[in-house]
């Protein structure tokens, strides 16, 4: 490997192999060559003279790029497209006068790109299914495991741990929502020529409109797509773009938001992401063990949800037909911004799949603050019992404020049940209030939430995408 040039870390650390392919130069150009051949096959069966013999040629060399004549042509000629149509014609003789023949680069270009975004977008979908998949065992597992709840980071009224992880669920499965939507929606640009009239077809094929008619969704069906949009200026509409890349900003905010929890978490020391035993935390203090890998995520998303600014406003930008400023700004932020949430995705499965959960540590933390969550509970008791209402309220504020300075002030563990024991007003022994401690009694329907989330937002998703699962992460570094 070369060590006197930048390289990206998108490809060296972060993103898997498969994703680098799609967006490699032999998936562009084998590409370039099928579009091609779908191009010259459409010609002939619609009448132009165009032999098998011709066609078969241009098939025998549609993997084998001979990349050094296409470099050396560029060098002369400074256009990629004509260099790689002259490399085409070097291989395959008989072929070459008929190789892109009524064609403009953005045939071979702007099909070539959506093909690609396509074939990410599948893959992205299959990370994300098995995402859900590894937090649905996560929150099956631990569904009726009470924990504290946090509202402003504040400890709330329990939930468990395995609901919360159902908040993590819901926004992937929105993001899988809009991902199908848009990939469902995806088309073709088809062969519209350098305006985007097909001035060159009605020459070629002497004005027969009904014959042009056919061309666009004959190469469609050749490569995949159920059709073409049907304007276009020299290129498909870059607002395409943006909301392909405003699925993968989608799927990182979710990702940074499941990212942070953990990270919070694992500062509380409830909840730990995966350590490995020769894992270093810190190169002063060896002691430590950092979430690395969910402030990767954090670090990655944030990326990736800025990045969505970038085809939106090439979009906004474009003047008439087309102008050449979106190419540049395209090689750069539609593969980034897909080999980023594909690293991503690859950490939050191995995160998930490896989350270690410290059901003692939780339950501390809420044993420490049940007392105040629970006095609700007590002052009803104390009501049934023959007390008052308002007077009882009044006395569980007061208690509630003296155990506050006790744990706050003083560094001393809760006494709240304590102070309402030896206060006469409610009527119960320190043994009964204790009693009303069990947590399973504050989480309100949470475990039944879990149940239901699963059985009928997640498991049907699964189901129909069970193809998909059995991915592993693929972490470079």
């Amino acid at each position: 490997m070369s060590t006197d040039r930048y390289v990206s870390p998108l490809s060296e650390r972060y993103a898997s192999k498969e994703m680098q392919y799609i967006f490699s130069p032999d998936m562009k150009f084998r590409t370039w060559r099928k579009l091609w051949i779908a191009l010259a096959e459409t010609e002939k069966e619609l009448g132009l003279n165009i032999t098998d013999e011709q066609i078969e040629e241009l098939k025998a060399h549609a993997e084998d790029i001979n990349y050094d004549v296409a470099k050396e042509r560029e060098r002369l000629v400074r256009h990629d497209v004509m260099s790689h149509v002259y490399a085409y014609g070097v291989q395959c003789p008989k072929a070459k006068g008929i190789i892109h023949l009524g064609a403009t680069s953005c045939y071979v270009g702007d099909n070539t790109d959506i093909i690609v975004m396509t074939e990410a977008l599948k893959l992205v979908k299959k990370k994300l299914v098995n995402v859900l998949a590894e937090l649905a065992k996560f929150a099956d597992e631990y569904k009726n495991q009470p924990t504290l709840a946090f509202t402003h980071f504040q400890p709330a009224q329990p939930t468990t741990v395995g609901k919360r992880a159902t908040l993590w669920m819901q926004e992937f499965c929105l993001d899988l929502e809009d991902l199908d939507y848009v990939l469902g929606s995806m088309k073709l640009l088809g062969s519209k020529g350098t305006t985007g009239t097909q001035a060159s077809f009605l020459e070629l094929f002497d004005g027969d409109q009904e014959t042009i008619d056919k061309i666009d969704p004959m190469i469609a069906k050749k490569m995949g797509f159920k059709e073409c949009y049907p304007v276009s200026g020299q290129t498909y509409s870059r607002k395409v773009d943006t909301r392909v890349i405003n699925v993968l900003a989608g799927i990182a905010a979710s990702a940074h938001k499941f990212s942070n929890d953990i990270r919070l978490l694992q500062h509380l020391k409830e909840v730990e992401e995966p350590f490995e035993k020769t894992q270093i935390g810190s190169s002063a203090m060896a002691y430590k063990r950092n979430p690395m890998r969910s402030e990767r995520i954090a670090s990655l998303s944030r990326y990736v949800m800025v990045d969505a600014l970038n085809p939106a406003i090439t979009s906004a930008t474009q003047w008439f037909e087309r102008t050449l400023d979106d190419s540049a700004n395209k090689r750069l932020s539609v593969p980034e911004g897909f080999l980023a949430i594909d690293g991503i995705l690859d950490l939050c499965l191995n995160v998930v799949d490896g989350l270690v959960v410290y059901p003692k540590v939780i339950e501390k933390h809420m044993m420490a603050e049940l007392p105040f969550m629970a006095t609700e509970n007590i002052m009803m008791d104390a009501v049934k019992a023959g007390g008052d209402r308002q007077e009882l309220h009044e006395r569980i504020r007061v208690l509630s404020m003296e155990a506050g300075k006790h744990v706050k002030e003083e560094g001393k563990e809760n006494n709240l049940l304590e102070l309402i024991a030896a206060d006469p007003a409610f009527n119960m022994t320190l043994e009964e209030l204790q009693k009303s401690m069990e947590p399973s009694r504050y989480v309100g329907r949470a475990p039944r939430q879990v149940d239901n989330f699963l059985k009928n937002v997640v498991n049907p998703i699964l189901e129909e995408n069970k193809e998909l699962l059995g991915v592993k992460a693929e972490i470079l570094v």
